[in-house]
């Protein structure tokens, strides 16, 4: 029986993964269980298990651009760590990364292979850590990039624009942005997929189907939650000034999922649905 080890199993991906993996051998460990950053502490923690999946993170991306070695350490020498001590055990290793990786200048879904091109300190912290994990394990990591993050076990956009509902008349959103929202019910079903497979190690990418504005999954999101779509308005990311830029396309290609023999992910929109069915917007 394979026994799997998560880490950063507290966050919102972490507890859809356990809800994937019931009912076989996991090791559930959340930050305060195991500091991804203390080599000793993770060799220790992966010993004995098959399939090791990195779930911990530094995502707070505005915050990375004044505390970058804060997000580095985490997030590319922690994932380091994990993917030395997969390989030290003999285990597979899953790391979750993201479409921050690249620059966002696309006009065309970003293959696999692209060259990284990270436009702000989080991206070149998670990119470091694609690099880090692939170089420590090379035959035994898969990185799955992500995006655009949902689901009940955290905070994300679409529960923030369902409670800003509750207070303002209208909720304004920018329309220049392009993505794809995912819902984390969804990937770590995709996840637990690819290691059922054993699909060839590299790097795949996991995020719904389609690809839309921040604005159009605002009114996908009031929609679903009952709430009138045309109290959403468009604006442009001008009006949304932050700390680190944004990448203006994050739409990713998934090509690597036929190559392997499995089947992309679901349309975004499916997966909303499928998210609000489940109590997405339940609080």
């Amino acid at each position: 029986m394979t026994r799997y080890l998560i880490a950063g199993a507290a966050g919102m991906l972490g507890q859809d993964l356990q809800k994937a993996l019931a009912g076989r051998d996991v090791t559930a460990l959340a930050r305060a269980d195991l500091d991804v950053t203390d080599r000793d502490a993770v060799l220790a923690a992966v010993a004995g298990h098959d399939a090791v999946i990195n779930a911990s993170a530094y995502t707070k991306v505005d915050d990375a651009e004044t505390h970058e070695d804060d997000a580095y350490a985490i997030n590319a020498l922690g994932t380091e760590n994990l993917a030395v001590a997969a390989a030290r055990h003999g285990a597979r290793f899953v790391t979750v990364s993201t479409d921050y990786v690249f620059d966002g200048h696309a006009t065309t879904p970003y293959a696999e292979d692209t060259p990284r091109d990270p436009i702000n300190a989080y991206g070149r912290t998670k990119a470091a850590g694609e690099e880090l994990a692939l170089a420590a394990h090379p035959d035994g990591t898969y990185v799955v990039r992500t995006a655009w993050l949902y689901g009940a076990g955290g905070a994300n956009f679409a529960k923030t624009m369902v409670k800003l509902a509750g207070s303002h008349e209208t909720v304004s959103v920018v329309d220049d942005q392009l993505g794809q929202p995912t819902w984390t019910g969804d990937l770590a079903a995709q996840i637990v997929a690819l290691l059922d497979a054993d699909a060839p190690a590299g790097v795949y990418h996991g995020t719904n189907a389609g690809e839309t504005s921040w604005y159009g999954f605002a009114r996908a999101v009031f929609a679903q939650a009952g709430l009138d779509p045309e109290r959403v308005k468009p604006t442009d990311s001008a009006t949304f000034v932050r700390p680190a830029p944004r990448p203006s396309y994050s739409v990713l290609g998934h090509d690597g999922w036929t190559r392997a023999g499995l089947a992309p992910m679901r349309p975004w929109q499916d997966a909303l649905a499928a998210a609000a069915a489940e109590g997405l917007f339940a609080e």
